[in-house]
């Protein structure tokens, strides 16, 4: 059975689900530096993961927040391939420098401007090979921003820097489950200024998105992107009665539902799931 995309996992619980493609979520304080415990948070993710019986290999796509020689050494101790978005440092400036202009190769741009990729060796503990995207506005709009703007990560993975680039930005899928933590499960409400407090609640908020996105999977056969507010709209916050009747139980769902028969075929699927004892 294959895991529905935008599952989550958090540090304040071992036995997480088996991803394909998640985003972990850790308690950290708000003081702390966005870079804090990234080594150990992959140390302990890697042995989760195959503790859960993940046995292929392992990717990383990591935001610049993990971007640090002590992650590279961690995912290559761990054979974990990485690709990790830099900051844009003076050094990494000046390895961008070095690219020639022929070296770019055009690509399409979803918002509609130009975008070109290339790559080159970025030097350091943090380095290795440096795929960079650019991009700039075209049209009446290129007087408001004409220059190139860089978007770099480094990366030890096998293929062209179009094909590594395409799939770096695959990790909007991480995005989507961070807004649906917030907006859809309810991690925006972090209830108490105690730090257990708030870690237990992201495993209840945790808990909670992973239903909605097994339900989605499993119930209403989506299999790609779902936004877990709507499932919940939709399927879940939605007026009803229950009443008891003959030593039977109804439920009375107002009239006019335009998502009546999605919830009834979303039901049937449902209770037609083995039990796992």
């Amino acid at each position: 059975m294959a895991t529905p995309a935008g599952l989550v996992t958090t540090r304040c619980w071992p036995a997480g689900p088996t991803p394909v493609r998640c985003c972990t979520c850790g308690c950290a304080p708000a003081q702390a530096n966005t870079a804090r415990g990234a080594e150990r948070f992959v140390n302990e993710l890697a042995g989760r993961v195959r503790r859960a019986g993940a046995n292929g290999p392992l990717t990383l796509r990591g935001d610049s927040g993990f971007w640090s020689g002590k992650v590279i050494a961690a995912c290559r101790r761990h054979g974990i391939r990485f690709s990790i978005t830099v900051r844009q440092t003076k050094l990494v400036t000046a390895a961008i420098a070095t690219i020639s202009e022929d070296a770019w190769t055009d690509i399409d741009d979803p918002d509609g401007g130009a975008a070109q990729v290339a790559e080159t060796t970025l030097a350091g503990k943090a380095g290795g090979r440096l795929v960079v995207r650019r991009t700039r506005l075209v049209g009446a709009q290129a007087t408001l921003w004409p220059d190139w703007r860089h978007h770099a990560f480094v990366t030890d993975r096998a293929g062209t820097a179009v094909e590594l680039d395409t799939d770096h930005r695959r990790h909007a899928v991480v995005e989507l489950a961070i807004r649906d933590l917030k907006q859809g499960a309810g991690l925006c409400h972090c209830p108490s200024g105690v730090f257990l407090a708030n870690a237990a609640w992201a495993l209840v908020a945790t808990l909670a998105h992973n239903l909605l996105r097994w339900v989605a999977a499993l119930g209403l056969g989506v299999h790609g992107l779902v936004v877990a507010k709507t499932i919940r709209q939709r399927f879940i916050t939605l007026p009803g009665r229950l009443t008891h009747t003959a030593r039977r139980r109804r439920l009375h769902l107002p009239s006019g539902w335009p998502w009546a028969e999605g919830f009834l075929d979303a039901l049937t699927r449902l209770r037609a799931l083995p039990l796992r004892t």
